[in-house]
């Protein structure tokens, strides 16, 4: 990482139901022989001293691919917003990369402009893809902790609105970008 980038944790998500791969857990389904996770992993290891993996079963599997291991203060899979507070409650640096575990194309170039905007703005920075933003790919303070709580509290389950309802930059990304690809169904382990 460039001298002039802050220290990061890495949070990866892999705490979902896995529905769309038929209630599989999707960063341990395997593309070029290996889980997704693990080229998420390889992406991100020489970028931080803390990866963090959020995860709500198989915490023995994803234990190779963590520094730390979290999982959700409720159960029953309430979605991304959980992992995010999960992993910012322990996350040992002042800015945390949130990537999904199902994003195995991520290069660190992303991750390095991510980190620069949200330096250069002292806020959270977003990948914005065709005009949608994409939270899986953003770089959040984490002092951004007790707002998220916030609105976890007042019913807001939406990681998106939740980070919207601040002040975030937005990295504009091409629609055919494909390091932003999620594998979100078997057709695409099939590459």
């Amino acid at each position: 990482m460039p001298a002039t980038l802050p220290p990061c944790s890495i949070l990866i998500l892999a705490g979902g139901r896995g529905l769309r791969m038929g209630g599989r857990d999707k960063g341990l389904l395997a593309w070029r022989g290996e889980p997704l996770v693990a080229h998420v992993h390889r992406t991100v290891r020489g970028l931080s001293d803390d990866v963090v993996v959020s995860c709500n079963r198989n915490q023995a599997d994803y234990g190779r691919y963590a520094d730390q291991l979290v999982a959700d203060a409720e159960g029953d899979f309430p979605g991304p917003l959980a992992g995010v507070i999960a992993g910012l409650k322990v996350a040992r640096h002042p800015w945390v990369v949130v990537l999904a575990c199902d994003a195995p194309r991520i290069d660190p170039a992303l991750i390095e402009d991510l980190l620069a905007l949200a330096q250069a703005h002292d806020s959270p920075a977003m990948v914005r893809q065709a005009g949608y933003w994409q939270p899986m790919f953003s770089v959040l303070p984490r002092r951004l902790l007790p707002l998220l709580e916030q609105a976890w509290q007042t019913g807001e389950r939406s990681l998106q609105k939740a980070l919207l309802q601040g002040r975030v930059q937005g990295l504009e990304c091409a629609e055919d970008d494909l390091r932003l690809s999620n594998f979100n169904s078997p057709e695409w382990l099939q590459d």
